[in-house]
């Protein structure tokens, strides 16, 4: 009942070890009136880019850490390509969008614990939300990758994501945002260089 085509990218979730074994597979045409036989497999160890997923703890989150600071650290150094407010078209920008090229490492903006950390916000890629002391909320968009989980503590300045380009975006940057308590606040009047 299941077919492979050449090319065809697997995903194999239940492999965690530095190496896997890569199959080489020859792509065979069968008549359809010929019964079909198993497609010899050759394998090799490949060495796999082993990257720690981040994990996302189910449950309360803790409560975050006193803000070190009244500013914001900017999470990623670039040029803002987008700025906070109302757009053409009647779409309004809740932050800042900054280029930075891709797997340029994020960081917090202030001492939090991540209260959201996934994929499922449409338009956004991979997310990173940041809930704050003093009802502030920061939030990482578009990024290659998460470094952190829903319940983790995080600090000012630590590496928490990668700049990408998921979600509606075609070139590599970081949306970010600091919101207090559901008000979106323009970012550039809030961090410091």
């Amino acid at each position: 009942p299941y077919s492979l085509r050449v090319g065809q990218r697997l995903n194999l979730p239940a492999l965690r070890k530095n190496t896997v074994s890569s199959a080489a597979v020859t792509k065979k045409i069968v008549p359809s009136s010929v019964k079909q036989q198993p497609v010899s497999v050759s394998s090799t160890q490949v060495a796999v880019n082993t990257v720690p997923k981040a994990k996302n703890f189910t449950g309360p989150v803790p409560k975050p850490l006193p803000r070190s600071a009244s500013n914001f650290l900017r999470p990623v150094k670039g040029k803002v390509i987008s700025a906070f407010g109302a757009k053409p078209g009647g779409i309004h920008n809740d932050g800042i969008n900054i280029a930075a090229k891709k797997g340029t490492t994020v960081k917090a903006a202030e001492n939090g614990v991540v209260v959201y950390a996934g994929s499922e916000l449409k338009g956004f890629g991979q997310m990173l939300l940041v809930k704050h002391s003093d009802g502030w909320v920061t939030a990482y968009a578009h990024t290659d990758q998460l470094l952190v989980g829903r319940g983790q503590r995080v600090k000012r300045g630590q590496a928490i994501a990668k700049v990408g380009s998921t979600g509606n975006v075609s070139k590599p940057q970081l949306h970010f945002e600091i919101r207090k308590g559901s008000e979106a606040v323009n970012p550039t009047k809030l961090i410091t260089r």
